[in-house]
């Protein structure tokens, strides 16, 4: 099942939360409106809240509050972009300018903090407290992964599980979350709960995975932002940190070097140790067995269209090419 079939399936309910989101971004601030639509209708695949619906639909749930949690959740992600593309000085985001290269770091931080504050003032309107408890939860474990993504910046002797804890704090959790919200709001067992939280948290792993492979193997037309840019960072993500344990004397050197200092001239000596360390194929293999790990989890659910649709969003996530 193709992305393309997958947003087909719940097309009324992703026109509901594209208009929510055009109605929520309302401020009489007028660079509130002109930044916040233009990184809100900048090609974002959506799927996060995708996510939240096909859990909610799944469950049969017939309410609106599917509706106003998708657009929270695509707030709290919007926010978190407009941040990251500052802490990482990123010119380019989904083939676009950033808006902090538009704009300017001080107004990109502040329309994210109003996009996480409307967030919050939306997540209030559904006026459950365990809605409340998950989403906050969340976004304090999305902060905590943020800085833990900095200690490691520029550190050679991250370790793999150092990284996927990161990366499971910073990406996954709001998949996690999405998925888990669907079960919440139609007040399913803890078992039904739990399955959709696990399904999310290796769903949001793979994805991130993905990610590092299309940052060394990806085209910029295809993935929007340039080629190399976690290598320009200083980012010790997975493929360089397999590579760096692999590889000869020479390539671990050049590897120390590159994270210590970040940049990208020695741009195509990494991607030759990352090549011919296998460091591509063994990171995309992980992000195959998370995606199994997530359709297992769904295993005791019941056969639905929408679990097909998860279970083929598990199948996306390691199969995109942007």
């Amino acid at each position: 099942m193709d992305i393309a079939a997958i947003q087909a399936l719940i097309k009324q309910d992703l026109q509901a939360v594209n208009a929510l989101i055009q109605t929520s971004l309302r401020s009489d601030v007028a660079l509130i409106n002109q930044l916040g639509h233009y990184i809100i209708n900048s090609g974002g695949k959506r799927l996060r809240p995708i996510l939240l619906l096909l859990s909610a639909r799944h469950f049969n749930y017939s309410g609106n509050f599917h509706i106003t949690l998708a657009t929270v959740i695509e707030f709290i992600h919007t926010a978190t972009l407009l941040h990251d593309d500052v802490v990482d000085a990123s010119e380019l985001r989904r083939g676009q300018k950033t808006a902090n290269n538009l704009w300017g770091n001080e107004a990109s931080v502040l329309v994210g903090d109003f996009l996480y504050s409307r967030a919050f003032q939306m997540m209030v309107n559904v006026k459950n407290m365990r809605v409340m408890e998950i989403l906050s939860d969340a976004t304090n474990i999305i902060a905590e992964g943020e800085v833990l993504q900095l200690l490691n910046c520029h550190e050679p002797d991250t370790s793999e599980t150092d990284y996927l804890h990161v990366i499971r704090s910073k990406t996954a959790k709001l998949f996690e979350a999405a998925a888990q919200l669907g079960a919440v709001i139609t007040t399913q067992s803890q078992a039904n709960e739990q399955a959709m939280a696990t399904y999310g948290m290796h769903l949001g792993t793979a994805f991130q995975l993905i990610d590092d492979v299309l940052d060394y193997s990806g085209s910029a037309e295809e993935i929007g932002k340039n080629i190399g840019d976690d290598l320009a960072e200083g980012k010790p993500t997975l493929p360089l940190i397999y590579a760096l344990k692999h590889g000869t004397a020479e390539q671990q050197a050049i590897l120390r070097q590159v994270i210590e200092k970040g940049g990208k001239e020695h741009i195509i000596a990494v991607t030759a140790a990352i090549e011919s360390t296998g460091a591509i194929a063994y990171t995309a293999h992980s992000a195959q067995q998370e995606a199994e790990k997530a359709i297992a989890a769904l295993a005791n659910l019941p056969a639905t269209p929408y679990k097909t649709a998860l279970q083929g969003l598990a199948e996306f996530a390691t199969q995109r090419h942007y």
